[in-house]
Order: C-alpha cells, then structure tokens, then sequence
C-alpha cells in the first residue's frame, strides 16, 4: 500500500482532487475534518485540551474555536501546544484508517498543512494541488464570503506555495487551464500500476 498525501493551500482545490480520486475507487482520509470528530467525540483529546486551555474550550458540549483562536492566533508557543495534543491523535486514526483499508494499493490522506508539520512522515509520497494565488483568492472569497484582508492573513500564515513546490514529490496543477481529470487519471495510474 502506498500513502499519499494531498495537499496545497487554500482554494487550491485538495478537495476536489481528493474527490476525483476517491471516484477511481482510492480511499480518502481527510485530517481537518477527521481532526474536528476526535476533538468532538475523542474524550482523552477533550479532557487534555480542558487541562490545557481551560473549561471555555468547549462551549454547550462543542469545541470553541474562537476560545481557542483566541488564544493560539498570534501566539506560537500556544500552536505548538494545541498541535502536539491533537496531532497525535490524528495520527493514530489515520493509522487506523491504513490499517483498515490495507488491501487498497493506494490510500490518500488530505490536509492543509502537511509540509509544515509531522504529518509529512506519516505518508510516503506528497502531491501538492497547485494554483495561482489570484484564482485561489478569487475561489475563497467565493466560497467563504470572507474578506481579502482576512483570507491574506490565513495564506500568509501558510508555507509559501515557492516552498512547498520544492518538497512535493508530485503536482497537480489547477489553474483552470489543464485538466485536472487528466492530471489525476495520469498520478493514479503512475501510482498503482
């Protein structure tokens, strides 16, 4: 079984690359959304991020991201904290999740910031969905009704897309120009056979 990581910024369209994939019968493993569950539902993860940052951190049962924004945001000795009490759970699930689908010849596991993190030691090859920076900005403001102000401050809290070109091993271009069917059919097929 091979583990691919897919990331890339925001709007760079992981998602949707995921989504193609995942179409071609590959088993996806989204870290943020998997992250969100255990943080959710895991109640060791709950109970050390109450010791951590205290009762305000989960609001009616439910994590409260602006408690935690509001103390991480800015402030990186806080990140680290937060990360390395959730970090280790994912990986765990997502060990979990390879271990269930281990007859698959290819799992893919999805997150934002891979490069950034020691999510990259937990697959063995990276794609990075690539797109320009003024279609990314133009999806995301779309997408999210979000301010260009607020979305320059979430990319460039994010490895610079330069940086992240140099430590893929593969990438998918999404620039609205090349085919991103094509693009995926071609990885897969380079990837499983």
């Amino acid at each position: 079984m091979l583990r691919l990581g897919i990331t890339g910024g925001i709007g760079s369209g992981k998602t949707l690359v995921c989504s193609i994939f995942q179409q071609l019968g590959v088993p996806v493993y989204n870290a943020d959304t998997r992250a969100k569950w255990l943080i959710n539902n895991h109640t060791e993860l709950k109970t050390k991020l109450i010791k951590q940052f205290g009762e305000a951190t989960f609001k009616d049962g439910l994590y409260n991201t602006v408690h935690i924004s509001s103390i991480v945001f800015g402030n990186p000795t806080q990140l680290a904290l937060l990360n390395a009490i959730i970090h280790p759970a994912v990986f765990e699930d997502w060990k979990q999740f390879c271990e269930l689908h281990q007859t698959a010849p290819l799992v893919i596991k999805e997150a934002a910031i891979m490069l950034e993190t020691d999510s990259k030691y937990t697959v063995d090859k990276i794609a990075l969905v690539y797109a320009p920076l003024a279609i990314r900005m133009q999806r995301v403001m779309q997408r999210d009704q979000i301010s260009e102000a607020d979305l320059l401050k979430k990319i460039n809290a994010q490895m610079a897309e330069e940086e992240k070109l140099k430590l893929a091993d593969y990438v998918i271009v999404n620039d609205g120009e090349q085919s991103l069917v094509e693009q995926v059919l071609k990885l897969h097929q380079q990837l499983t056979h």
